[in-house]
C-alpha cells in the first residue's frame, strides 16, 4: 500500500536552539558554530536527503544560522535574482510561533540566503527576504544590508553563515517570547532539497501551522 503522508508530518517538532553571547563575530567567520548548536536531522524517517549540517545560535541582538552543504561534484549554482529557484537556504521564522493560524502574520518573515551569485562576477553571497504568499499582513521590509552573509566555495559543496539583526525580525522579543516558528528548505540543483519535516508538497512556504518550534534556550 502506498504511503500517503511522510513520517514526519505525524510529529510535531520543539527543537532547541543554543544562546550564544558573543555572535556576531567580526572578521571572515561569522558564527563558528561548534556541533552542539546543530539542528537535530529527521530524515532518516522518510529515507530522505541529507546533504547538509544546519545550526543554529540566538542572542538578544539577533539569529545566527550556519549550513555547510557536502557531497557534491558538480559546481554549485546560484542566481541571486531568483534566490527561491536556486542553490541555497530559504529559511521562514516567525516571532510569535503562533502556529493555529494557517496565513501569516506580519511577525512571519521568508529569507533566502545563497553562498554565491551576487556582485559582478556572481561570486559574493547574497541574503534576500521576500514576501509571503496570501499573507494577511507582510512583515516590515529590512535594510537587507543590516543581514550579513559570509560564505566559503569547496570543491564538494560550500559553508554559509548569517547573522540576522533583531532589526530584521519584527517582533523579536526573547525576554517576553521564547519560541519562535521556524522552518527551512536547503535546495541543491545537484543534491535534491533537504527539510526538517513535510517537503514542497505541503504550502510549507505560506502555513506557520506547518513550521517547527524553536526554543531560546539558555
Amino acid at each position: 500500500m502506498n504511503q500517503l503522508l511522510p513520517h514526519r508530518f505525524l510529529f510535531r517538532y520543539s527543537l532547541p536552539a543554543k544562546y550564544s553571547a558573543k555572535l556576531p563575530l567580526r572578521g571572515k567567520s561569522l558564527l563558528k558554530l561548534s556541533a552542539a548548536h546543530a539542528l537535530p536531522d529527521f530524515s532518516d524517517l522518510d529515507s530522505a536527503a541529507k546533504f547538509g549540517d544546519i545550526r543554529l545560535a540566538w542572542n538578544e541582538q539577533g539569529i545566527g544560522l550556519s549550513v555547510k552543504v557536502s557531497g557534491k561534484t558538480r559546481p554549485t549554482v546560484c542566481r541571486a535574482v531568483i534566490p527561491t529557484e536556486t542553490d541555497g537556504l530559504q529559511v521562514w521564522i516567525d516571532t510569535r510561533n503562533t502556529q493555529n493560524i494557517h496565513r501569516a502574520s506580519r511577525f512571519c518573515h521568508h529569507f533566502a540566503f545563497l553562498p554565491a551569485g551576487d556582485g559582478p562576477k556572481r561570486d559574493q553571497p547574497s541574503a534576500s527576504q521576500l514576501a509571503i504568499a496570501r499573507a494577511r499582513e507582510d512583515a516590515p521590509q529590512t535594510h537587507i544590508n543590516d543581514i550579513q552573509v559570509r560564505s566559503v566555495i569547496a570543491d564538494d559543496g560550500y559553508q554559509l553563515e548569517t547573522w540576522v539583526p533583531a532589526a530584521a525580525l519584527h517582533g523579536f522579543d526573547p525576554e517576553s517570547t521564547r519560541q519562535l516558528g521556524f522552518y527551512y528548505l536547503l535546495q541543491d540543483s545537484e543534491l535534491g532539497q533537504q527539510y526538517p519535516s513535510v517537503g514542497p508538497d505541503f504550502p510549507i512556504a505560506h502555513d506557520p501551522s506547518l513550521w517547527m518550534t524553536v526554543e531560546l534556550a539558555r
